[in-house]
């Protein structure tokens, strides 16, 4: 594992490719999950990131626990979250910024857990950011394409799930340096598919959840593909990648731009516009993520 925190264009490229899948990625969230349910497309999500490639991709040189530990946190936790608030009303773009909170969970579990240092800076980041959090959670309404409250707190709670997972590569990278961050993925995306199915066939009923599945849609099948192969294995693939040679620290933040990805990406898919209440809470939290990656160079320039 690199101890270095200089990204080379080539790093640059492969953290820019996954802010453009994620940003999009709420999008295919939105499109897939009327007809499916957030448990059912949770499952043929990460069978389809598995299933067809598990069979010649060899399992990873990691211990089994950290596979399924962050099958659990990654798959069933973040997503389970995820799903299920935008089933409740969590609209696309607001979900792309809160779920951008990972990088603040991340740098509080860090510290403790892993040892890593926070500057005077990083938590002034964090404050901004909870701040604009907070008017974000103010801004809900009841209305037909507004953001639910209860949405919110769903995907603040994946957001949170999220900085576990990115925890769990850091831990698996200090004791298996060696293990392919693809394998790595793929093998880990067989744990949430039995979990998620169980939870669609309690919730839903069986008979309910094969109907779906033997009638998706094509719009439904081209966005579990979008979720599996782009968003599952390309992306978390890089992002993994990333964070198996950089410190938690330096990587998190440049989901800063995934906001913008999503925000852009629901008004043209959905006609989703902010309020005023939600662009400046959007503002603190982007203005907090800025902090946090750019430092004493950001405040300077500001002041």
């Amino acid at each position: 594992m690199s101890d270095s925190h200089a990204f080379s264009r080539l790093d640059y490229f492969k953290a820019l490719t996954v802010v453009v899948i994620w940003g999009l990625n709420f999008v295919a969230m939105k499109v897939a999950l009327p007809g499916l349910g957030p448990m059912l497309l949770g499952a043929l999500r990460f069978a389809a990131a598995s299933l067809p490639f598990v069979l010649w991709v060899r399992r990873p040189n990691v211990p089994w626990r950290f596979i399924v530990l962050y099958g659990l946190l990654q798959g069933v936790g973040q997503f389970g979250l995820l799903f299920t608030g935008l089933a409740l009303g969590m609209t696309a773009g607001m979900a792309s910024v809160v779920l951008q909170a990972q990088a603040f969970f991340t740098m509080l579990l860090a510290v403790p857990l892993l040892g890593e240092r926070a500057r005077g800076y990083q938590w002034l980041g964090l404050l901004l950011a909870a701040g604009g959090l907070v008017v974000l959670a103010s801004s809900h309404g009841s209305l037909p394409g507004q953001m639910t409250l209860i949405g919110f707190f769903f995907s603040l709670g994946a957001a949170l799930m999220w900085a576990s997972a990115n925890l769990a590569v850091r831990f698996m990278g200090r004791q298996s340096a060696s293990y392919d961050p693809f394998a790595f993925i793929v093998w880990s995306s067989l744990v949430p598919i039995l979990p998620f199915l169980a939870m669609a066939c309690a919730l839903d009923g069986v008979q309910p959840v094969l109907q779906a599945v033997l009638h998706l849609s094509l719009r439904e099948f081209l966005a579990i593909l979008f979720l599996a192969l782009l968003a599952t294995l390309l992306a978390y693939t890089l992002w993994t990648g990333l964070l198996k040679r950089f410190p938690v620290g330096r990587v998190a933040p440049f989901s800063l731009l995934v906001p913008v990805v999503g925000l852009l990406s629901a008004y043209v898919a959905f006609d989703e516009q902010l309020s005023l209440l939600q662009v400046l809470g959007t503002v603190g939290v982007l203005l907090g993520l800025l902090v946090n990656q750019l430092g004493g160079r950001f405040l300077r320039l500001v002041f």
